[in-house]
């Protein structure tokens, strides 16, 4: 089974958030699985040099954008056995950042078109293409238009996978005749029009095979009207063949015991965590002390992660016992607050405003807990870190921090985490103190962390999922 992944991020080549985690770790997951994954990108400016240095020219194409013929080169490289692809544009691509300038929409079309023009002269037929995201969205609309009567392309099927609804790729109506080559045939509530403009999502939604999103919790949540971002009705539409695959992590990648970021390899041990802990607090101006229970938070700083929440309750939380370290950069007000606390706390909070992944690798194996307070969560990779860092997770319950984080009950012993259910601050604030109530009872606390160390999310049953998924769609049958 051949499979090729389209999305507009991917480590270790280039990463904004958890898609590029996704797309860096499921293809491998998948070809031990027995497909044959393979990978396109945008070639972007911000890839470090010494990946650029490893690509090859694979070919150079005419890619239609309207009344545009534009260059687009195809360039490949083999990571850990697998495929990977990127389409070379400078004018679309060399730049600063990854997104969010005037002619975003100009940009995509030209990659979804481009990577439709490659499939056309690679010597390599996919059975499936997997979307991820608005940014690859209009690849099932172009398979089901300009592509349709075209001998390579038939029968192949599209899965279009959902990692965050609220960005949805909406542009003005004009892209549809300026870039896209199309009429308004396809300007419909079946098509890819959204209140007068165009949406890539949408379009998605409405002309692939399959759509999956991140956990099965998340999946439910976006046919509500609370959560679905204004497609609510759309993907009821399609629930029959909308499916939540929970994400997983790469266990190799992510593993105490050979985190070279570490300053003490360790499996299952508190005592060596607690070292972690005490070397962290050094490197930081930390008070030192092994006792004092460190909650760790290692995200973008946006409204979606509930920040909000820590706020409100930072000055009431700080009266007790406690370190809170920040790592994560994002929207302004949140940087600046995270700064005012470690100004007023400097002995309990450490703000650290920019992305370091040695840091965060550290922050996860020092923090006996981890808070994720947010409003909507459609998987969260922290917590599954968190996890396999043995940093117990406290969460609001949405999304795929439902389907990963089971509250612990003192009663039976089970679950591996705090959960609390509304988006309520003061809510937060007792359950992270019941948290820290359990942590003070060490038999009880080591415990929980048992139930941690059994709760590993990795790939193997994820990559098993979509491989049924894939198989339903072409009638394949081990």
């Amino acid at each position: 089974m051949n499979v090729l992944m389209i999305g507009s991020e991917c480590t270790p080549f280039i990463k904004s958030g958890g898609l590029a985690d996704v797309l860096g770790s499921l293809p491998e997951a998948l070809n031990s699985q027995g497909a044959d994954v393979r990978i396109v990108l945008p070639k972007y400016q911000e890839m470090k040099q010494e990946w650029k240095d490893e690509l090859t020219l694979l070919d150079t194409l005419t890619v239609p954008l309207g009344w545009r013929q534009q260059y687009a080169g195809i360039e490949y490289v083999e990571y850990e056995g697998v495929h990977v692809y990127f389409i070379d544009n400078e004018y679309y691509f060399k730049r600063s950042n990854l997104y969010g300038y005037e002619d975003e929409g100009e940009r995509f079309v030209f990659f979804n078109r481009a990577v439709m023009e490659m499939i056309r002269v690679l010597d390599w037929t996919p059975d499936v293409l997997h979307c991820h995201d608005w940014q690859a969205g209009l690849i099932p609309l172009f398979l089901h238009t300009h592509y349709k009567d075209e001998p390579k392309f038939t029968g192949m099927k599209t899965v279009f996978t959902i990692h965050n609804l609220k960005y949805q790729g909406i542009f003005p109506q004009s892209v549809l005749h300026d870039l896209m080559d199309l009429d308004e045939r396809v300007m419909t509530v079946d098509g890819i029009e959204f209140f007068g403009n165009i949406s890539f999502m949408k379009a998605a939604l409405n002309y692939s095979d399959q759509i999956t999103t991140v956990s099965e919790t998340y999946a439910n949540e976006i046919q509500t009207p609370y959560y679905g971002e204004n497609l609510d009705e759309v993907l009821r539409k399609h629930s029959h063949r909308l499916t939540g695959i929970v994400n997983g992590i790469n266990l190799q990648d992510y593993n105490p015991m050979k985190d070279q970021s570490l300053a003490f390899p360790y499996r299952s041990s508190l005592i060596k965590k607690g070292q972690n802990k005490m070397w962290l607090q050094e490197q930081l101006g930390l008070p030192v002390d092994a006792s004092i229970p460190m909650i760790g938070i290692v995200s973008r700083l946006v409204e979606q992660k509930g920040f909000d929440l820590i706020g409100r309750i930072m000055d009431e939380l700080l009266e007790d016992n406690v370190q809170l370290v920040i790592l994560g950069t994002g929207e302004h007000y949140y940087e600046q607050m995270f700064q005012w606390f470690q100004h007023k706390h400097p002995t309990k909070v450490s703000a650290n405003i920019t992305f370091d992944e040695a840091l965060s690798r550290q922050i996860y194996a020092a923090s006996d807990l981890f808070l994720m307070p947010s409003r909507f969560e459609p998987c969260g990779i922290g917590q599954l870190l968190a996890l396999r860092y043995l940093a117990v997770p406290i969460v609001r319950e949405t999304g795929g921090l439902v389907d990963t984080v089971q509250p612990y009950n003192e009663v039976t012993g089970e679950g591996n985490g705090f959960c609390f259910t509304n988006f309520n601050a003061h809510d937060m604030l007792y359950t992270i103190r019941r948290a820290l109530q359990i942590y003070e009872d060490q038999a009880q606390w080591k415990d929980l962390v048992k139930n941690v160390l059994t709760s590993q999310y990795s790939w193997e049953n994820s990559a098993k999922q979509y491989m049924d998924l894939y198989q339903s769609m072409l009638k394949i049958y081990a």
